[in-house]
């Protein structure tokens, strides 16, 4: 065989796709791990979304291929749930295309846009799919520290102090993963602003507004956002469908169009029943929310007294489904640390160095675990 593409020297393996085949070499070893590493929401998506995907199953159309801009109904789902959720006002034909999950959009976004030598502006700490395809697409990752002590937020001396001649896009994650910083609508009015005077793509990554926050925000809600930005949104997180695969990307028109001509190139459309599934979660209403954040919240102040447990403090405002930790001073690097509790302790937590160099000296719990197995962890924690 000839070698393999060029650009894959660029890239290594998914964190969780490696560590996660390791995890699971131990429990077949006979070792009982519990997974606090993934955000994989344990909880069952509504009974009405299961029902939807089993009655859409005697459908007619239900094997055939579907559009590849997704079933219009779907696209009035989205347009109704943008609208009462977060006051955004978007055109169905337009304005809203479904994804087969929110990753894929940022794949198909950077090959929209993205040429060999351009750069794209990426968060760090931040989600690694950003630079990961970046990279792949021969682009130039440009890391945009966010610190603690600004509240895990752009530093707006920094980019203003940017060439942007090459820049396209900037990522953007709020509420932030992995640091449960909730949106700011003041930040988002001046990113708004500078990307407009520098002639950048704002996305903003948005699938945590609904966990534990006290109020769903999106950056198309801000003025002049339509005209420099777009969103991707998830029901992974927030209707306990992540293995279902459905996101959605909203915004300016003229971005939505060039992202489909990348997207009908390479899939066949969304399977009819899982359409059909998410829009009866995109019409559950508000007390879906609130029940699912009474788990989280109690699920978190566990969660406190196992961060409590091994020195490590964390900020109790902080949303979303993650428990950003700081380790206390003298611990050694995060990769070491988890990788002790994991082999001691058969707890396994994500070290903060996957998300950055702005990762060093934290690690990530996971609120997708039930609360005897909390309290299991706490236990054996205390051994």
């Amino acid at each position: 065989m000839k070698s393999k593409a060029i650009r894959l020297k660029s890239v290594k393996e998914y964190y969780f796709s490696q560590k996660l085949r390791e995890v699971a070499g131990l429990m077949k070893s006979g070792r009982d791990v519990i997974n606090m590493g993934v955000g994989s929401p344990d909880l069952k998506p509504h009974p009405h979304v299961t029902n939807a995907l089993s009655s859409a199953m005697k459908h007619p159309r239900a094997n055939m291929y579907q559009s590849y801009q997704g079933l219009p109904e779907l696209r009035e789902a989205i347009v109704n749930f943008y609208k009462k959720f977060y006051k955004v006002t978007l055109d169905p034909n337009t304005e809203v295309l479904p994804l087969m999950g929110s990753k894929e959009g940022i794949m198909h976004l950077s090959m929209a846009y993205l040429n060999p030598g351009d750069q794209v502006l990426i968060p760090n700490p931040g989600y690694p799919t950003y630079a990961s395809v970046t990279r792949l697409l021969e682009a130039e990752t440009i890391l945009y520290p966010l610190k603690l002590e600004n509240n895990w937020q752009p530093d707006f001396n920094t980019l203003e102090a940017l060439d942007t001649s090459k820049i396209k896009i900037m990522w953007l994650n709020y509420p932030h993963m992995p640091t449960g910083t909730d949106a700011n609508e003041k930040i988002f009015d001046r990113l708004i602003k500078w990307a407009k005077k520098s002639e950048i793509l704002l996305v903003n990554d948005n699938p945590y507004s609904f966990v534990l926050t006290k109020k769903p925000k999106s950056i198309l809600s801000r003025p002049g956002a339509q005209q420099v930005a777009v969103e991707l949104n998830s029901l992974s997180k927030s209707f306990n469908m992540a293995g279902w695969r459905v996101g959605m990307l909203s915004g300016k028109a003229e971005v939505l169009k060039e992202v489909l001509k990348v997207k009908s190139n390479i899939d066949s459309g969304m399977f009819f029943g899982i359409q059909q599934g998410a829009i009866a979660a995109l019409k559950t209403k508000s007390n879906w929310f609130k029940e699912l954040n009474l788990i989280y919240q109690k699920r978190k102040v566990l969660m406190m007294k196992l961060v409590n447990n091994i020195g490590a403090s964390v900020d109790i405002e902080s949303v979303g489904l993650f428990l950003w930790a700081k380790l206390p001073q003298g611990a050694p690097c995060a990769e070491e640390f988890i990788d002790e509790i994991l082999y001691k302790k058969n707890i396994f937590i994500t070290p903060g160095t996957v998300f950055g160099t702005q990762g060093e000296g934290y690690v990530r719990f996971s609120l997708c675990v039930s609360e005897a197995t909390i309290k299991e962890a706490i236990k054996r924690m205390e051994s």
